[in-house]
């Protein structure tokens, strides 16, 4: 039944893929973008009956912290050939909403050759194709999110140069084994029954439980799920009837599935619910931060725009609780850009000119005061001399009538006489 299933799905990846017109050769690559898969993968490869340019896939786990590659054997189903340890991402749990949130995506996205960057400033790198068409149904923004290397991110998934050596060389040899396009499923963490039980009051549990149906098909079928959107929803493995179309912001068609995956997802569904029930009253592991919705990418958003001019920002990008409450680190810095250096200069060039301007201002007040002072000295009367004191404290002032000038020639030739002799005698 399921090898059935998984050639069903496979045509229909097919004929999904028949649009696109991209193609490359993927020669004269540099060393980095040409090298071999180890020998001990390629054995690995052959025991599980994979040829080495079967198509490929790729999941991303944010919580777990993985990337695995899974590769389709002879029979058409897919097999997990290698997992990988995410060196960083940014942002938390939760998808992303609008450009420089710094949050990576979660979703089903696509992945063909024009995305493949063999010569990026990360080592080498590509684009997982955000955003895809339910992303652009629901407004949302951003661009350049990447699977790269060089551990370094603002919203990508970023690896080793080791890791993404490897992983971009499964993509290029499926490339050249002639797949089209390769399907990067990105989730918040592995949708078992315990972690949507622990994340079940979460803002972001109505998109995770629509990521998850796609989740559960390929766990059934082992065969990446057909995606398509429609009433700016996924939906998965539909075909839909009397050749109609799925509009991403219109009505969902009528559709068709096949009877052996409509039997195996209800059963599937049945043992999971029982597992969810059963992992409501277990104590758990708490659950990890997640975006508090559009309000905090928003805030966020706000906060790049600001450091990519080169303002000073906290450190670290701001963070809502789904309280509404809003954390800011208090250590402030700017980017070390050509953009935050002349966003420096700038700064220091207003603060010298106010400086210059505050400094001028106190110099025309100290004049100002020190100009008042004099004038109020210069028109005030002088203090007229003490009195003297007699022996018995009274003071002595002498009737006006009696006192006379002291003859002139006391302070002429004699008076010079008397005081050099007085000099010489001591007195």
């Amino acid at each position: 039944m399921f090898a059935n299933i998984a050639r069903a799905g496979l045509f229909v990846a097919l004929l999904a893929a028949t649009g696109c017109t991209e193609s490359t050769t993927f020669e004269d690559l540099s060393p980095k973008a040409d090298k071999q898969l180890s020998p001990k993968i390629v054995a690995e490869m052959k025991a599980k009956g994979m040829a080495r340019d079967a198509p490929v896939m790729a999941r991303i786990f944010k919580e777990e912290g993985k990337v695995e590659i899974w590769k389709q054997k002879t029979s058409g189903r897919y097999d997990i050939i290698a997992s990988y340890d995410i060196c960083k991402f940014s942002g938390k749990l939760g998808p992303k909403f609008v450009e420089g949130d710094r949050q990576a995506p979660e979703g089903f996205y696509t992945v063909r050759p024009a995305q493949m960057n063999p010569k990026s400033s990360y080592h080498l790198a590509f684009n997982i194709g955000y955003p895809n068409a339910y992303d652009r149904a629901n407004g949302r923004t951003g661009s350049n999110l990447m699977v790269h290397g060089a551990c370094s991110s603002s919203g990508c998934y970023s690896m080793t140069d080791a890791q993404i050596e490897e992983i971009y060389a499964f993509g290029r040899d499926a490339f050249k084994g002639g797949q089209t396009e390769f399907q990067i499923q990105a989730f918040p963490f592995r949708m078992t029954a315990a972690n949507m039980a622990r994340y079940r009051n979460d803002p972001n549990y109505e998109f995770w439980t629509m990521l998850k149906e796609g989740y559960d098909h390929f766990e059934i079928t082992k065969v990446p799920p057909k995606v398509d959107v429609c009433e700016k929803r996924y939906v998965f493995n539909r075909i839909p009837e009397g050749g109609a179309t799925f509009s991403p912001s219109g009505a969902c068609p009528p559709f068709t599935q096949p009877d052996s995956l409509k039997m195996a997802y209800q059963s599937y569904k049945s043992t999971y619910d029982a597992a969810f029930s059963s992992a409501l009253g277990k104590n758990t592991v708490a659950p990890k931060p997640t975006i508090a919705g559009l309000k905090e990418a928003n805030i966020v958003s706000e906060w790049t725009r600001k450091r990519a001019r080169g303002e000073r920002v906290p450190i670290e990008p701001p963070s809502m609780s789904h309280d509404g409450s809003i954390q800011v680190t208090e250590r402030m810095g700017r980017i070390d850009s050509p953009a935050g250096k002349r966003m420096a200069a700038l700064e220091a060039a207003e603060a010298e000119k106010k400086k210059k301007a505050e400094d001028k201002k106190r110099a025309a007040e100290e004049k100002a005061a020190a100009a008042a002072l004099a004038k109020v000295a210069k028109s005030a009367p002088l203090p007229a001399p003490a009195p003297a004191a007699t022996n018995e404290g009274q003071v002595a002032v002498a009737p006006a009538e009696t006192v006379t000038a002291e003859p002139a020639e006391k302070s002429g030739l004699l008076g010079n006489m008397r005081k050099r002799i007085g000099n010489i005698f001591g007195s």
